[in-house]
C-alpha cells in the first residue's frame, strides 16, 4: 500500500486496511516518482510503507521532520534527511542507530576503503556511531556554454577561479549563476568558496556551542570579496537576492545572448536533456567547482539524502529492514537515471557509467566532487549557525569583505552562546 500526501499535524494511522503496520516514509519532493515505486517494491506480507510529501525547502523540513520527533512521534518511521540534519536529530536521540556489517561498510567507507563514496559515508556518522544509510550524494559543478568560455579564452581543461568566470562573463556579456537568496543554499555556497581558501566557518563542532568560529579569516574574507565582486559585476544575474537553483537554470540557453557559468547539482543534466537542442546540448559544458584561490584546489559543496529511522517507531526492525531495501544499490541507479541523482556507492556509479546515459567524464566529475569536496559543518548546532551566516551576509549587495566576515562572527558566537537569539 502506497500513499503521497502533505505532512498533516497529527499522527498517522500505524496500520492499514489491510491490518498490517504502515511505515511512513517521509520525503524530500526530488524523485517523488521513483519513492513510490521503491515505497510498493520493498513493502512485504509483515509491512506497508506509505510515502508522505516534506515541503520543499531543507529549511522547512527539518521543522516538520523535528517537531514531530521532538513530540516523540511513534509514527516519523523512515526519512529522508539532509546531512546536515543528522548530527542534530542523532545529538537529539531521534534517530535510530544503524549497527552490524552496514554500519562497519558504513565507517570503513568514512575512510575511504568501502563501497560508499567516502563523502556520502561521513555525513551519516556522529559520535562514534552511524545513525543514516547514504541514499544518494549530490554535489555541485561548474556548467557552462562551450562557446561563451570559448569566446573569453578559457581553458576548461584546467582549474579555472571564481575570478576568471566572473571576468570572462561580463566581459562577454554572459552572467553567473548562483544560489544567493537567504536560505541554506546560499551557506553551501560561502561555505564552499571558505573551505576552497583553506578556512571553515566553524571548527571543533564536537564541542558543540563551544565550537571555534573561524570565519573571521582570510578565507572568509576571500569568500566575501567574490560574492562582493559578483553583486558588483555585469555578470550579476538580475535575480541574485533571490536566486536559487531553479531560477539560473533558464539563463543557460536564452532566446538572446551567451548564456552563462553556473554552480548547480547534479540533476541539471537531466533537466537540460529531453528540454534542448542536440546543439544545445552539445554546447553545455562542465567542470570542476572553481577554485577560490588560484592554485588552491576547490572543495565542492557535498549534498545528497540519508535515510534515518525515527527513534519512537514502534516498529524498529521491519523499518531498519525498510531502510536498507529503499536505500539499495538499484534504487540508487534509478534515481541517477531517472532523476539526475546521483549514488552513494560505488557499485552504483559503475552501473550508471555503463548505462551510456551520462558522459563518462561527467559521472566521474560527480563522484570525484563528492569525495575531494568539503561538507558544511557537522554541528548538533547547524540550524544555528546556518541561520546566523544567511542573517549577516545576505544580502549579497550588503556582503563587505572589510566587515561582514567579523561582523558574522560575532554574531555567529553570540548565538552559540545563547547571549542572542536569531
Amino acid at each position: 500500500m502506497t500513499a503521497v500526501a502533505a505532512l498533516a499535524a497529527g499522527s498517522l494511522s500505524a496500520c492499514g486496511s489491510s491490518g498490517k503496520p504502515v511505515l511512513n516514509w517521509y520525503v524530500n519532493p526530488d524523485g517523488v516518482d521513483t519513492f513510490m515505486t521503491y515505497a510498493k517494491k520493498c513493502s512485504t506480507d509483515k509491512y506497508d510503507i506509505a510515502v508522505q510529501q516534506l515541503p520543499t525547502s531543507a529549511t522547512d523540513q527539518r521543522t516538520q521532520l523535528a517537531r514531530r520527533l521532538a513530540a516523540k512521534d511513534s509514527s516519523t518511521d523512515l526519512m529522508n534527511l539532509d546531512p546536515v540534519f543528522v548530527a542534530e536529530f542523532a545529538n537529539a536521540g531521534w534517530l535510530k542507530k544503524v549497527t552490524g556489517s552496514l554500519a562497519d561498510t558504513i565507517e570503513t567507507s568514512a575512510n575511504g576503503q568501502g563501497d560508499y563514496l567516502s563523502g556520502a559515508a561521513a555525513t551519516v556518522t556522529w559520535n562514534n556511531g552511524v545513525y543514516a544509510i547514504p541514499l544518494w550524494a549530490n554535489t555541485q559543478v561548474l556548467w557552462f556554454r562551450r562557446s561563451l568560455a570559448q569566446a573569453a579564452g578559457l581553458d576548461m581543461t584546467k582549474p579555472v577561479t571564481w575570478d576568471q568566470v566572473i571576468d570572462a562573463a561580463a566581459k562577454q556579456g554572459g552572467t553567473v549563476g548562483v544560489q544567493a537568496n537567504k536560505y541554506e543554499a546560499y551557506v553551501v555556497w560561502i561555505n564552499a568558496m571558505v573551505q576552497s581558501a583553506g578556512g571553515d566557518i566553524v571548527s571543533n563542532t564536537e564541542a558543540g556551542r563551544d565550537a571555534k568560529v573561524d570565519i573571521d579569516s582570510q578565507a572568509g574574507k576571500d569568500a566575501a570579496r567574490i560574492i562582493k565582486k559578483l553583486a558588483d559585476s555585469k555578470a550579476a544575474q538580475p535575480d541574485l537576492t533571490v536566486s536559487n537553483e531553479g531560477t539560473s537554470l533558464g539563463q543557460m540557453f536564452p532566446a538572446q545572448g551567451p548564456g552563462e557559468f553556473m554552480v548547480n547539482w547534479t540533476f541539471v543534466y537531466k533537466n537540460y536533456e529531453p528540454t534542448v537542442s542536440k546543439d544545445q546540448l552539445a554546447d553545455l559544458g562542465w567542470a570542476r567547482y572553481p577554485e577560490t584561490v588560484a592554485g588552491t584546489p576547490s572543495k565542492p559543496p557535498v549534498g545528497g539524502i540519508d535515510i534515518g529511522v525515527g527513534a519512537y517507531t514502534e516498529h524498529s526492525a521491519y523499518a531498519m529492514a525498510a531502510a536498507q531495501c529503499i536505500t539499495s544499490e538499484q534504487i540508487q541507479v534509478d534515481l541517477a537515471l531517472k532523476d539526475g541523482l546521483m549514488p552513494s556507492t560505488n557499485a552504483a556509479y559503475d552501473k550508471v557509467a555503463a548505462s551510456g546515459q551520462y558522459p563518462k567524464d561527467l559521472i566521474e566529475l560527480f563522484r570525484t566532487s563528492v569525495d575531494e569536496g568539503g561538507p558544511r559543518p557537522k554541528s548538533a548546532f547547524y540550524a544555528m549557525i546556518s541561520g546566523a551566516i544567511q542573517a549577516r551576509w545576505h544580502s549579497p549587495t550588503s556582503v563587505d569583505p572589510n566587515s561582514t566576515p567579523g561582523d558574522s562572527a560575532t554574531y555567529l558566537k553570540d548565538v552559540l552562546e545563547g547571549k542572542r537569539l536569531l
